[in-house]
């Protein structure tokens, strides 16, 4: 099967589009995948977003993943479930786009996006500007088949330090060849930040699990604040995870994430955990 727009694309249609300004739009989350983890729902709606963008340039540019101020969790999104996406483009050029947005099922918003900004680059040196114009095409008119997607299937970090709920470091490896760089990027495999971070925030929920709170109430993901991607990561490269958590006076845990590469930083965030809304 060809890989690109289907191993790493999450919008089938674009159902509602006021050009440059806003966008509504689906995707059907394929009920055979293992899951469909947090990051990847944000990441469905950036790709909407991205649509947007690109259209208004007229795919001159691509936006790239860079700064998120928040994102909200309020729920799971589960195999087999219809993703209702929207955004709302606060500024967008060549130089950049801005933009917030948020994810639902059956009319249960379960992701917010807000002060989100991911700077344009040459659509040129990732993919081919024609093979978007056409893509765009569908999404606006019939639609893409559904389905396609199947999943991400990666090797778990490998722990190198851990203090039980206080901290834990963890190295990363990049595979070299995977189906998403069919599609992310075709002329320029990228490493999906969207990915790096489900990574980190799956170490953060371990810390959180091993908390005074955790263990006895039971901890949920409710925030992600301060997301920061200083850098590309390519194939084949090890990246260095690291968490390190810090309990609140509400019975929660912020966690503070970090990622380097050769010393360098790549990416940086914090997620907080709370007690479970009462139904």
């Amino acid at each position: 099967m060809d890989e690109h727009f289907a191993a790493f694309s999450f919008v089938d249609r674009i159902i509602d589009l006021e050009a440059g300004r806003r966008a509504r739009g689906i995707f059907a989350v394929p009920p055979g995948i293992r899951e469909f983890p947090p990051a990847l729902v944000a990441e469905a709606v950036g790709q909407l977003a991205a649509w947007v963008a690109m259209s208004k340039i007229e795919f001159r540019g691509r936006p790239v993943a860079a700064l998120a101020a928040e994102t909200r969790f309020h729920g799971d999104v589960r195999p087999g479930d219809l993703l209702e996406l929207a955004v709302e483009i606060e500024d967008c050029d060549d130089e950049a786009v801005a933009y917030g947005g948020w994810a639902s099922v059956g009319g249960r918003r379960v992701t917010e996006l807000e002060h989100c900004l991911g700077p344009m680059l040459p659509t040129a040196e990732f993919d081919a500007p024609e093979a978007l114009r056409e893509r765009f095409a569908l999404l606006c008119g019939e639609g893409a088949v559904p389905g396609r997607f199947g999943g991400v299937e990666l090797e778990a970090p490998v722990v190198t330090e851990h203090a039980p709920g206080e901290s834990m470091r963890a190295l990363l490896k990049v595979p070299m060849h995977a189906p998403f760089f069919g599609d992310h990027f075709p002329r320029r495999p990228v490493f999906p930040a969207t990915l790096m971070l489900d990574a980190q925030m799956r170490l953060a929920s371990a810390l959180a699990a091993e908390s005074p709170s955790g263990r006895d109430h039971g901890l949920v993901l409710r925030r992600m604040n301060n997301v920061k991607v200083r850098s590309f990561t390519t194939p084949g490269q090890e990246v260095e995870l690291a968490a390190a958590a810090t309990a609140q006076d509400d019975g929660g845990v912020r966690v503070a994430l970090a990622a380097r590469f050769a010393g360098k930083p790549v990416a940086t965030a914090r997620v907080e955990f709370a007690g479970r809304e009462p139904r």
